[in-house]
Parts: structure tokens; C-alpha cells; sequence
């Protein structure tokens, strides 16, 4: 299975998103679609246009605009930590989406930490 993402501007980077295509998903992010820097509202409601599920390091505003309205594709954030040891590597965030898909667990309407599935 794969997924339409779309990737925050804060998650774009080009590695994750050759490596994201490489696992077979379809892969959009803030800058192929010209809305950098615009509000993080703005990015929720493209996703929902677009049917895609948002991937984001923005935790605690999408959080907050998921408790707001959570009619949506799905956002599946990544915590950073002050330690970099804990962080997720770009390989960990893959690997991290393939072990969700795996669980066939449906995204749609859903807040999901990737780090959770970091195993």
C-alpha cells in the first residue's frame, strides 16, 4: 500500500522525499505546491483538497488544529526531541510509515505520532 503525503515545509527534506518515492508513495510537498510560509491552516486545508495525509514536525499547532476540526486525510507528526539521540532519522520516519501501514491502522480523521511506530 502506499500513501499521498504531503509534506510540511519543516519535513521537505529532498532526501526524505526521494526516499519516501522510493517506497512507493505519492509525495507532494509545501514548496512543489507554492505555499511556503503560509499558515499552517492554509496547509490543512490543501491536504483535505487534495486527499493527502499531512507529514509534520509542526506537532503542537496541527494537534491543536486536529482537536479543532478533525475532518481530515490524516496527520501523521514527527516529535523531535531537545536530544538528538532520540530524534528520528529520515530512514526511521520511513520505516516508521511502512510499520503503521503494515498495522493497517486507518488514518483518516487521525493525529498519529510516527515516533510510536519508530520500531
Amino acid at each position: 500500500m502506499s500513501l499521498r503525503l504531503l509534506i510540511d515545509e519543516d519535513s521537505q527534506a529532498k532526501l526524505l522525499v526521494n526516499l519516501l518515492r522510493k517506497a512507493g508513495h505519492d509525495v507532494v510537498t509545501i514548496n512543489e505546491l507554492e505555499l511556503s510560509g503560509s499558515d499552517d491552516t492554509v496547509v490543512l486545508d490543501c491536504a483535505r483538497k487534495q486527499e493527502r495525509v499531512l507529514l509534520t514536525q509542526n506537532c503542537q499547532d496541527f494537534e491543536t488544529l486536529h482537536q479543532l476540526n478533525s475532518i481530515h486525510p490524516g496527520i501523521l507528526a514527527i516529535y523531535q526531541d531537545n536530544y538528538s539521540s532520540k530524534n528520528m532519522l529520515l530512514k526511521d520516519i520511513v520505516k516508521a510509515i511502512a510499520n503503521l501501514e503494515a498495522a493497517n491502522i486507518p488514518l483518516i480523521n487521525q493525529f498519529i505520532s510516527l515516533n510510536h511506530w519508530n520500531y
